[in-house]
């Protein structure tokens, strides 16, 4: 229980906090003014100036990701520990992940002799790495584990895969699209040894799996941004590729956005 001189010493410390925020001044339109002043209850928001600081940082944290997942079979678990510019794989997508905001990973992947050698790998990692070992018939089915703890927008990568790109860039984009899911692209001379996307604009309205025909040499780069919604497509589904994904290019639900940057492929 708190004593009066401590209560008093807490609200002295709040105070004294408060009074070191910088003061600026800005203009407002009148109308969104009398909105701001609205939502000011007296209880939760007690100021016009805590209305403004509160909805500022609500927009700009929507404008942000800071969870992604590793999707890895438990068979290619060696590929997170090859040797890759000095550093295992994990570890260099672990500092790409970083250093673009990530504070949360998640490494989805099945129990095998290699689990020892990856969590030594993150050990010592700057952000907050957890193993999650799911037995499944599929990636969907597997992702579909994290449903719980994924109640925001998140990132998806193929753990085999290493991508250097601008994330920043195709976080914004896939905010502004506001649409369910959004997928890393590249092109390649030789695509029928990946998913190739068709696209209409910014959205792709047709995807298929390693296709024996195609006509186009634009593919999947293995990196995507889901809304927490994507779940409710997830019913029967066991495969992002081969089922997922052909479903949102159906919906007009899959932005596309071609990475330009450095990309490797460790199978």
């Amino acid at each position: 229980m708190k004593t009066r001189k401590n209560q008093e010493s807490s609200v002295s410390g709040k105070l004294h906090e408060f009074s070191r925020k910088p003061k600026i001044a800005i203009s407002v339109d009148k109308s969104l003014l009398e909105m701001v002043d609205s939502k000011v209850d007296g209880s939760v928001i007690r100021s016009r100036s805590q209305a403004i600081e509160f909805f500022l940082r609500k927009g700009l944290q929507g404008q942000s990701i800071n969870t992604a997942v590793l999707l890895i079979k438990g068979e290619h678990q060696q590929n997170l520990l090859k040797k890759f510019k000095g550093k295992s794989l994990l570890k260099k997508q672990i500092e790409f992940f970083s250093k673009y905001g990530i504070k949360n990973l998640y490494i989805l992947t099945q129990h095998s002799k290699n689990i020892n050698f990856l969590l030594n790998e993150i050990s010592n990692a700057d952000i907050n790495v957890e193993i999650i070992e799911k037995e499944s018939k599929g990636n969907a089915n597997a992702l579909a584990a994290l449903k719980d703890k994924l109640k925001n927008n998140f990132v998806v990568m193929s753990g085999d895969t290493y991508n250097n790109f601008d994330l920043l860039k195709m976080i914004k984009k896939h905010i502004e699209m506001d649409k369910l899911a959004a997928m890393g692209l590249m092109t390649r001379e030789n695509p029928a040894d990946y998913g190739i996307a068709i696209l209409d604009g910014d959205l792709i309205i047709d995807f298929r799996e390693k296709p024996k025909q195609y006509s186009t040499n634009i593919v999947n780069a293995g990196i995507y941004i889901f809304k927490p919604e994507i779940f409710e497509l997830f019913e029967n589904a066991n495969s992002l590729e081969k089922e997922l994904f052909p479903r949102l290019a159906r919906l007009k639900q899959l932005t596309g956005f071609f990475t330009y940057g450095e990309y490797e492929h460790f199978g």
